[in-house]
């Protein structure tokens, strides 16, 4: 396998403790499942011969639990476009209709008909030449049924789709990012209920973060999660993501940047295609379908990448000069301590460490609330271990009462009020020049990763500063 392509940048983590159909889907593709039009793969009507990354990809993706069942409900494959996605979820697909659930239930979804019907029409092509499948089969416009087993594959579009009567066992959900708001995918979500081994596979390339709504797209939501699953800060074994992409601040003119994102490079996709792509297409545009980096549709605050190049091993002494820094909130957003520690020389560097955070996930209850006693608990035991804290500034919106007991106890409380522009517009010139001139380091966090990335720069009369892509976004920034 090559090295160039496997591992993604991100794949979640998964055991074979109790095998996988990987294999069994791999035989049926590469058997079965011909090409469907002419490429650098081969000649329309060749067979399909699947790479090792695929083969792994498959193998990962149908991994199975202890009860024999599909491990993975939902899994999330992204790639740069022309890495032989579509031929492969074809594949899948006829799989899973000829060897899934008895009166299963497939779906080609995505957000426009034309989108939902490739997958569904190449299908049909293979079928047609395949005699062993045609004649299992009864194929209709936008239907094949297979009679033996009462199991069928649809093909369904967010322009016009029906809530009623879907059982769905499996759900190939093409280019997700296009999605304009999370109906239909809810919906699907919830026709597998009744299932015993479901899986909804979503597969895209990147996209703007944000949909019609304003929020996070569905795809972006996807991502996120994962990222978490695969960092760890996330436990859960029903999801899967394999997800290629470049760096941010790679430079998107280098073959080796390309390669990054392609895991099909030099092999299902051309070299001289990218070399002359590179020099007729937007930038924005090349990162985004060609390298798989998602864009924002407003100014981030840093430069991509210089963050994470921040990171540092840092022993910081118990009687270390700290700034505590405290972003409360009460239910929706996260409640973040963040520590900083005071320079004694000029050879000295600021060390930023993430000291707690509270943030909802989505697997909790509405009703979720922030633990205030928790948190003043937690202020409270670093200030006894590290006696020399200066300042815990607090955003007071919600939190005098916290502040009010916490200065009670002697600790040296100061508000830092996030919303005033006075205070805000040079704290944040003074955290992007040490940023930008590598004059601070951190740990490493992921989450305050996380809300660096996702702070996007005001501009207006007053000055710049961060804030949230809009007052809506699901995009925390109060770590940041």
């Amino acid at each position: 396998m090559s090295l160039s392509s496997w591992p993604p940048a991100w794949v979640t983590p998964t055991e074979f403790e109790f095998g996988s159909r990987g294999d069994d889907a791999i035989d049926f593709i590469n058997t079965f499942v011909t090409l469907t039009k002419d490429s650098i793969a081969g000649q329309a009507g060749q067979p399909i011969k699947l790479r090792e990354w695929q083969e792994q990809l498959l193998r990962e993706t149908l991994v199975l639990n202890e009860e024999g069942l599909f491990q993975k409900r939902t899994a999330l494959w992204g790639m740069a476009r022309k890495n032989g996605k579509s031929a492969l979820i074809t594949g899948l697909g006829l799989w899973f209709l000829f060897n899934g659930d008895e009166g299963g239930e497939v779906y080609s979804c995505a957000a426009e008909k034309e989108q939902a019907r490739i997958t569904f029409g190449d299908a049909r092509k293979i079928i047609e030449r395949e005699p062993e499948l045609a004649a299992m089969c009864n194929i209709y416009r936008d239907v094949i049924e297979v009679p033996s087993t009462g199991s069928i594959w649809r093909v369904l579009s967010a322009e016009a789709y029906s809530k009623e009567g879907l059982n769905a066992s499996a759900v190939i959900f093409d280019e997700v990012h296009a999605l304009q708001d999370r109906a239909m995918w809810d919906v699907m979500q919830l026709s597998m209920a009744s299932r015993r081994q479901p899986i909804m596979l979503a597969t895209t390339t990147c996209g703007v973060k944000a949909d019609s709504t304003g929020q996070d797209s569905t795809a972006y939501q996807l991502y996120q999660y994962g990222q978490k699953v695969a960092r760890g800060e996330i436990v859960d074994p029903s999801f899967y993501m394999a997800w290629w992409e470049a760096p941010l601040d790679a430079d998107h003119r280098l073959e080796d940047t390309w390669i990054k994102a392609n895991p099909g490079y030099g092999d299902l996709n051309s070299k001289s295609d990218f070399e002359s792509m590179v020099k007729r297409t937007p930038e924005a545009e090349f990162r985004t379908k060609r390298c798989n980096q998602w864009v924002s549709s407003k100014n981030a605050w840093l430069p991509a990448g210089v963050w994470d190049g921040l990171q540092a091993e840092v022993d910081v002494p118990l009687d270390a000069d700290i700034v505590l820094g405290v972003d409360g909130s009460f239910s929706g957003d996260t409640t973040a301590i963040v520590a900083v520690t005071v320079p004694k020389t000029q050879d000295d560097k600021p060390h930023v460490w993430l000291v707690k955070a509270w943030e909802k996930q989505p697997t909790d209850n509405d009703d979720w609330r922030v633990d205030t006693v928790e948190v003043e608990q937690t202020i409270i035991d670093f200030c006894q271990v590290h006696p020399n804290v200066r300042e815990v500034a607090f955003d007071p919106f919600r939190w005098q009462r916290s502040m009010a007991v916490l200065q009670d106890l002697g600790l040296p409380i100061v508000e830092f009020p996030s919303t005033s522009p006075r205070r805000m517009i040079p704290a944040c010139q003074k955290v992007y020049d040490s940023v930008t001139e590598a004059t601070l380091t951190h740990d490493g966090s992921p989450l305050l990763a996380r809300h660096i990335d996702n702070c996007v720069l005001k501009v207006d009369n007053l000055g710049a500063r961060i804030v949230k892509e809009s007052r809506n976004s699901a995009r925390r920034i109060d770590a940041a």
